[in-house]
């Protein structure tokens, strides 16, 4: 029964917009709207507190997210995994620390 509850949980697509402390990321979810009255396309978002148990995201990664229960103050969503890693700025790939290894 717990497996059918567990699939229940909401998951949204989104940015890893900051990193704040151990394990805890701030993720922007971006959605579109229609204006109540004009029906033009409105660009908002939703920004949570997310739960990073290995450590793994960077500032810019597109990242999936759980809803889970409440983990701290403000964190209830955990990263299930990186959809898209961020790119790299100014370093050639050759020169990464993990080719260099």
């Amino acid at each position: 029964m717990s497996e059918q509850t567990r699939n229940k949980r909401k998951t949204y697509t989104g940015f890893v917009t900051a990193r704040s402390g151990e394990k805890s990321v701030k993720v922007t979810i971006p959605y579109k709207i229609p204006h109540p009255r004009y029906r033009k396309t409105i660009n908002r978002k939703t920004v949570v507190h997310a739960h990073d148990e290995k450590n793994e995201t960077r500032t810019g990664d597109k990242v999936e997210v759980m809803e889970t229960r409440p983990l701290s103050k403000l964190k209830r969503w955990r990263i299930l995994r990186v959809v898209g890693a961020a790119p790299v700025v100014g370093v050639p790939a050759e020169e990464t620390p993990s080719a260099a290894s």
